[in-house]
């Protein structure tokens, strides 16, 4: 009995990560339609002020007391990679380099975060989870450098500090979520963040104007409503059920549902490259998906 409770625990872990998934898919595109007309440190950074007053309002609607002294500093460390972290990098990344190309580069993340997951989550994957979790990121590398070579670019190093930071956001509010559920992370995340946040999002909101087509203002809202706050609260859950690092697995799904989404709304190219290494890195979540992963008390 106790056998098939977690098995249900992790599948809906799993669905609710898919769900998230499909939320973040959408993000690099909405912020590289973002950045042709907006600052990118307004967009980094300005898209979780509306999440702030999404999360603002639930805290309140909920009479939802602060969960203690002694998360802040985990919390803090959430929004330090997920608030701050990867938005302003990415949307620093893109002013100058397609969607597509990004959402391959920050291809890597489940890696990172399923090896952050083994330091603050207590988890133990197997030796077969590790080969499939490699094997989806080497696949992905090679998608790199058949794309662009082996010359990495400043917009390649600006996301790959994304991947840094949202890897440690990840798997310590996963980790964090187990306690106090995925959506009082992400909201009390968010609420500490914005004090922070205020100060450089009207400053260069007011040097540098924000005068945008409506179409930008749809991605900015897209991002500040959905990718900073409801798949993140999915995203988290299903972290906290599933286990960080299976879960984590099934984000390698999505720079392929990013590039699909790039070329739909970009218009940006796609080669049968991107398909074959699409098929692999499904098998590989495949793969991973049925591995053993281990949980310390």
């Amino acid at each position: 009995m106790a056998l098939a409770t977690d098995r249900d625990r992790e599948a809906r872990g799993l669905r609710l990560g898919l769900l998230g998934v499909l939320g973040f898919s959408l993000t690099l595109p909405m912020t590289r339609r973002a950045v042709l007309e907006l600052d990118p440190v307004f967009v980094g950074l300005g898209r979780s002020m509306i999440s702030v007053s999404i999360a603002s309002a639930i805290i309140l609607w909920r009479h939802d007391r602060f969960p203690g002294l002694r998360y802040l500093p985990r919390l803090l460390a959430v929004a330090l990679g997920v608030v701050v972290g990867f938005p302003l990098f990415t949307a620093l990344a893109l002013q100058h380099a397609p969607a597509a190309h990004g959402a391959v580069v920050t291809g890597i993340l489940p890696l990172g975060t399923a090896l952050c997951g083994t330091l603050r989550a207590r988890e133990r994957p197997s030796f077969v989870f590790w080969m499939a979790a490699f094997a989806g990121t080497a696949t992905i590398l090679a998608f790199i450098i058949l794309e662009n070579g082996l010359r990495p670019t400043g917009s390649d190093l600006l996301l790959l500090g994304a991947v840094a930071t949202c890897s440690f956001g990840y798997a310590e509010g996963g980790n964090l979520s187990r306690e106090l559920g995925g959506l009082r992370v992400i909201s009390w995340a968010l609420v500490l963040a914005a004090p922070f946040l205020a100060i450089p999002v009207v400053y260069v909101g007011w040097k540098h104007g924000l005068h945008a087509s409506a179409g930008a203002w749809a991605a900015f809202g897209y991002m500040g409503v959905v990718s900073m706050f409801f798949a993140f609260w999915a995203w988290y859950q299903g972290l906290a059920l599933g286990g960080v690092a299976r879960v984590s697995q099934v984000q390698l799904l999505q720079p392929f549902l990013t590039i699909a989404a790039s070329w739909l709304m970009l218009g940006e190219h796609i080669g049968p490259s991107t398909l074959v290494a699409a098929l692999i890195v499904v098998a590989t979540v495949a793969i991973g998906r049925r591995a053993s992963i281990a949980r310390i008390p």
